[in-house]
């Protein structure tokens, strides 16, 4: 089948990589961390066969690659600003 192939994985990675170009906010960046990691794992040996256990995989590094980059790339705290006072009420 099509998935079984380590090259649609990092193709659908690398596609995804130049989709979040378009997108701000890092939302289809983990998903394509995920599907390189799929890929690179079906290439050398460790995942194949069932598409099951390839979309569990392609989860869990996702998310793992998008906390990671919320956490290290994304919104800090200190960039929110909370207004006590408004312009008009001089």
């Amino acid at each position: 089948m099509l998935w079984q192939e380590p090259w649609v994985w990092i193709v659908a990675g690398v596609v995804l990589a130049g989709l979040e170009m378009l997108l701000p906010g890092f939302i289809l960046l983990g998903f394509a961390v995920g599907a390189v990691v799929v890929g690179v794992l079906i290439w050398a040996g460790l995942l194949g066969g069932s598409l099951a256990p390839m979309l569990f995989v392609f989860a869990v590094f996702s998310l793992i690659a998008w906390i990671g980059l919320r956490r290290f790339v994304g919104v800090q705290s200190s960039q929110t600003k909370v207004w006590d006072t408004d312009i008009n009420e001089n």
